[in-house]
């Protein structure tokens, strides 16, 4: 089995890292890949939105699979791009089809879905230039703090709460006037729910599904969770709270009429969905979907999968899963993300890298590194995700601080109370 593997991230290193060790793989290529990935697997200098590069790669080189990692491809359209073309009917493609990547690629579009299928979620109203006064109008009826959430993909910074009621109506303006560019043509104003967040993950050939482990991941640049948002400072799996009862919950009140309406809308769905989750006094509610594998919460997950996990994906592609019984482990796994200094704002790059070569016992995913004349250096905010394994939170915590002191690059930052909440 030959398989690509798109995208260039800590997730993609992991995706990687787990297929690399299946019995039915031949060759592994990443597009365009990072330093990590260039260890286990060949990288390929593609942008994952250059759709007829990927084409020519695969015919090339006999391409089997591709595992899509990021969200653009998949909201673009790249599963609807390879199914119309019928010298590709063999392949077998990890990743929604545009209409299902709808899910993530459009809020509005998945909270219509969500209410659709009567699964729990936030009440809302979807804000554009011709409601405007509706939509102060709906605002008024909320109680603080106030969420918006630019409809389309914003990089992950599309989400605002705001405690004052003028300064929301300022925002909604802003977004509403380009703020995230096109992705803020429609806002989708929320009920605030007031949880604990935490997110499962399910892998479906578009009629059967597996359920993979849960995580938690921490958002907030600071420590006690203050500050910025970050792309996710670190993760944990498995999650305390996410007990049985709790997840029995998830799958009768979430995931399975989830599933059920990816059929019912005749989507072409064969791959990941990342369900975000607020556990509200026991009840679970859907902040969002994505239509791929978190990041940082694939580099906690996937270490904790011993199943051959090629085989699960190809099962997945010949609508198989149904006959799998994914084995999971049971020690706990702890992830956190080292960045560079100034991260989530201005960063510097090209800053040398050191001492991944005394990390013994933990698993080092490269996320944003590059090699530059022979040197690894930081190329991107967040540089490394440090994975270990552990009994439990506390073991797997200590074994990842442990190794996040061995590696040294200028003004790298970390945070240092993850997990704490869990213990």
């Amino acid at each position: 089995m030959n398989v690509l593997i798109l995208g260039s991230g800590g997730r993609e290193h992991a995706l990687a890292y787990q297929i690399s060790k299946s019995s039915v793989l031949s060759n592994l290529y990443v597009a365009p890949g990072n330093a990590g990935t260039a260890q286990i697997a060949e990288n390929v200098k593609i942008s994952v939105n250059d759709f007829n590069a990927i084409s020519e790669f695969v015919k090339q080189n006999s391409i089997n699979m591709i595992v899509v990692g990021p969200e653009d491809p998949l909201v673009s359209g790249i599963v609807d791009y390879f199914r119309a073309k019928p010298e590709f009917d063999n392949l077998y493609i990890i990743g929604p089809d545009k209409l299902g990547a709808k899910l993530e690629g459009s809020k509005d579009f998945a909270k219509e879905f969500m209410f659709k299928y009567d699964i729990p979620t936030a009440s809302y109203f979807c804000a554009n230039p011709s409601n405007y006064d509706e939509a102060i109008n709906y605002l008024a009826t909320l109680t603080p703090p106030y969420v918006l959430k630019a409809d389309g993909l914003a990089a992950g910074k599309g989400v605002v709460i705001i405690n004052d009621y003028s300064e929301a109506i300022s925002e909604l303006k802003n977004i509403l006037g380009g703020k995230f560019g096109s992705a803020g043509n429609k806002v989708v104003i929320e009920e605030y729910l007031d949880g604990i967040e935490c997110s499962t993950f399910a892998l479906t050939d578009g009629e059967s599904y597996v359920i993979l482990p849960e995580a938690k991941d921490y958002k907030r640049i600071g420590e006690n969770n203050t500050g910025l948002n970050t792309g996710g400072m670190g993760a944990i799996s498995p999650v305390p709270f996410y007990d049985r009862d709790f997840a029995n919950i998830v799958e009768e009140r979430i995931i399975k009429p989830t599933i059920e309406g990816i059929k019912k809308e005749k989507m072409n769905y064969c791959g990941f969905v990342f369900f975000g989750l607020m556990n509200v006094g026991g009840n679970p509610y859907v902040i969002e979907y994505n239509v791929r594998m978190g990041d940082p919460e694939t580099e906690a997950i996937l270490p904790r999968i011993n199943s051959d996990f090629l085989k699960v994906l190809i099962s997945a592609a010949e609508k198989k899963l149904k006959n799998v019984n994914l084995e999971i482990s049971t020690e706990a796994s702890v992830t956190i993300i080292l960045v560079s200094g100034g991260y989530p704002g201005n960063y510097e790059k090209n800053k040398k890298i050191t001492g991944i070569d005394k990390v013994k016992d933990s698993i080092v995913f490269h996320s944003g590194s590059a090699i530059n004349d022979g040197t690894l250096v930081t190329a991107g905010g967040r540089v490394l995700a440090i994975s270990s394994f552990g009994k439990d939170i506390s073991e797997a915590l200590k074994k990842s601080y442990s190794a996040a002191k061995e590696i040294h690059f200028e003004n790298m930052y970390y945070r240092k109370d993850l997990g704490f909440d869990l213990i």
